[in-house]
């Protein structure tokens, strides 16, 4: 039993590990700041929170358990919310999308807003 929770925790560690790579790459690779957070804000919450669940797995403290835990909660939490708030900040501030965006949804409303 022990040999196979060790599997299960270092898969866990690694597959956290892809994504936490996965994000610092989208953050180096892509084009605008809406994107930058976006890689940040999905991939490397996925790559912490699964990172900290291969802790939980193979503690055998309750206390560590409870705080690997409450980490993930805090990143499920927090993460999309500074993102949005960041993302909302930055167009405010006149940060436009790239032109690889499609559709730019905020454009209207900034327009309705700034007519009133």
């Amino acid at each position: 039993m022990s040999a196979l929770l060790e599997i299960i925790t270092g898969t866990m560690l690694v597959i956290g590990a892809l994504f936490s790579l996965i994000a610092s790459i989208g953050l180096i690779r892509l084009k605008d700041v809406y994107m930058r957070m976006h890689a940040a804000s999905k991939a490397g919450t996925l790559g912490s929170g699964v990172m900290l669940l291969a802790l939980a797995a193979h503690a055998n403290d309750l206390g560590v358990i409870t705080r690997a835990i409450a980490g993930v909660v805090f990143f499920l939490l927090t993460a999309p919310i500074s993102a949005h708030l960041l993302a909302k900040a930055a167009y405010a501030a006149g940060y436009r999308p790239c032109a690889d965006t499609k559709e730019d949804a905020l454009a209207d409303t900034v327009r309705r807003s700034g007519e009133a």
